[in-house]
């Protein structure tokens, strides 16, 4: 069978663009691995309807919604290596199957690399997260921490200002921040540590402490950090697919990326802001783009 198009990545990029396409009566093919990155998020906040909700329930949902129609199919398989034959793609998973489409919509999403602090994974989407919009008013009023070894370092530290006015920053050992930027964040009561963290100390994921490599304790119940990012796959790159100064996949506005028959949404092409309800936004354009593309050409 060939499949009108294969949607690479279950997150809500490739389940908004399914939902799309099932409804445009598209055989679709989703493959999803459901190794998502924020399988560590308690919460999904920022998108109506759904805020508060878990990742998993999100998911379960959304193949709630997709189970309806019946040109969609779902298989979790995590695709290794996509190659192109004229007018059909040829999917190749990790256990040998393959699969072929006409039409391919790149969903993989980004690898988040944390800053180099000793046991930060245990605190990651518990205490500290990395988007101030997706939690910032959980940890409104609170006295917080910006732990950043990148320049990205003074504008979190912006943003979180809204949230609460006990707010810190440790830069790692790392020189990120300008003398004019520093100045500025002093004063506004902001002070700003250089120092290396030597350790997070806290219990169930919840922060109480930063102890820094001179000895000095600060007493935070949590914070935000800033990774560093990357593609979760390189089959976007492998195909030819065009990449911005940033790592992310180029498109349009529907999607197209430089590759003909190739279209990518989410994280993986918008790169930042990363949020459910801009990623599926993205899935639906993407969805859009490729029916729009399979009309004209059955015309």
């Amino acid at each position: 069978m060939i499949f009108d198009c294969a949607i690479i990545g279950g997150g809500p990029a490739g389940l908004n663009a399914a939902l799309v396409l099932g409804r445009a009566r598209r055989e679709v093919l989703l493959l999803d691995h459901n190794q998502p990155r924020n399988a560590v998020t308690q919460e999904s906040h920022g998108f109506i309807t759904r805020d508060g909700t878990s990742p998993q329930e999100f998911r379960r949902l959304a193949h709630q919604d997709l189970m309806k129609y019946p040109s969609i199919h779902i298989q979790s398989s995590k695709v290794q290596d996509v190659k192109s034959h004229a007018d059909v793609f040829e999917l190749i998973t990790e256990v040998g199957e393959t699969y072929h489409a006409r039409k391919v919509i790149l969903a993989t999403g980004l690898r988040e690399t944390l800053p180099a602090v000793d046991r930060l994974r245990e605190y990651y989407g518990k205490s500290i997260f990395n988007c101030s919009y997706c939690d910032g008013w959980e940890l409104r009023d609170q006295p917080l921490i910006v732990i950043s070894d990148t320049a990205a370092a003074y504008h979190m530290t912006m943003m979180m200002e809204q949230w609460t006015k006990d707010l810190i920053v440790c830069t790692n050992g790392n020189l990120v921040l300008t003398e004019e930027q520093v100045a500025k964040l002093q004063s506004k009561g902001i002070p700003v540590y250089p120092q290396k963290i030597q350790a997070l100390v806290g219990e169930n994921g919840q922060l109480q402490q930063v102890v820094l490599e001179d000895g000095v304790i600060l007493e935070r119940s949590g914070g935000f950090v800033t990774p560093q990012w990357g593609q979760a796959a390189s089959i976007g790159e492998s195909l030819g697919c065009e990449l911005d100064e940033r790592g992310g996949i180029v498109t349009d506005l529907f999607g197209r990326t430089n590759i003909q028959g190739v279209y990518a949404a989410g994280d993986s092409a918008l790169f930042a802001p990363s949020q459910l309800i801009i990623a599926a936004a993205g899935g639906s354009k993407a969805a859009m783009g490729v029916n729009m593309e399979l009309t004209v050409e059955i015309f």
